[in-house]
């Protein structure tokens, strides 16, 4: 699993994602959850970069070679692309991800194996963009989850309120 954003120290320890059997002939759709040994999990992020100087440059073929680097990046990391927008000035990502990784290595292969190639790709670039990166320092990170803030603030709140017969069981006698 080579080509132009692979990690350089490889992933010897990917999460599968479980899909259940569909028709051979449907796409598969990723799981909405993902599971490890150990953990059950749907960690999404909702991120946004610029380009330098936020020039207007994703259009054409660079935005198009942009997707297909991004995709790659992805479908190489094991990581799930719910959605991709790219602006002329700006790229907007719904990324799904393992809670091995943190954001910030996600944001920095993503844009730092863009940025080589399309460097590379595009000389034309330089006379917009000066220096050795293509994206602008930093990005925008949120996490995304089905349900609201307040609706789960509330969820928490109410687990000490529920019926005192739970927590009031006793456990079952040990076997000797």
């Amino acid at each position: 699993m080579g080509g132009p954003l692979a990690c350089a120290r490889g992933n010897p320890q990917r999460l599968v994602p479980h899909y259940s059997v569909d028709d051979p002939g449907e796409p598969k759709k990723p799981p909405r959850y993902w599971t490890g040994a150990h953990t059950t999990h749907r960690l999404r992020f909702h991120l946004v970069f610029v380009p330098k100087y936020r020039k207007r440059v994703l259009a054409g073929p660079i935005a198009g070679r942009l997707e297909a680097l991004l995709r790659e990046a992805c479908e190489v990391s094991n990581w799930h692309l719910h959605e991709l927008s790219i602006q002329p000035d700006h790229v907007h990502l719904l990324i799904q991800m393992s809670p091995r990784e943190s954001v910030a290595s996600v944001v920095q292969r993503l844009k730092g194996g863009t940025s080589r190639v399309l460097r590379a790709e595009f000389p034309r670039l330089t006379e917009f963009l000066w220096g050795t990166s293509f994206w602008a320092v930093g990005y925008f990170a949120e996490s995304v989850g089905k349900v609201d803030e307040a609706t789960l603030r509330r969820y928490i709140q109410n687990q000490q309120k529920q019926p005192e017969l739970e927590t009031q069981r006793e456990p079952p006698p040990l076997s000797e």
